[in-house]
């Protein structure tokens, strides 16, 4: 029974992926698409929103981006 799922992934042209790596990939998606790391934590059942920050708040470029344009938008209406 544990081969079964290889072989559907093979099958559908798919390169074998664990559980572990599907629930990386939700949370970093997550974390970039807006979804607040406290309810996150939760989703995940983390003790902390710390740790689920430690374990999937990878910066990538598009968040960096992100937070530029706002503290941009948020200086040019100051000025």
């Amino acid at each position: 029974m544990l081969n079964m799922p290889r072989r559907v992934l093979k099958r559908a042209g798919l390169e074998m992926i664990r559980f572990h790596d599907l629930r990386h990939t939700f949370s970093v998606l997550a974390l970039q698409n807006g979804v607040d790391v406290k309810t996150l934590s939760g989703i995940l059942c983390h003790y902390s929103a710390g740790f689920t920050l430690d374990t999937y708040g990878h910066i990538t470029t598009a968040m960096k981006q992100d937070a530029a344009n706002k503290v941009g938008g948020f200086l040019a209406g100051v000025v």
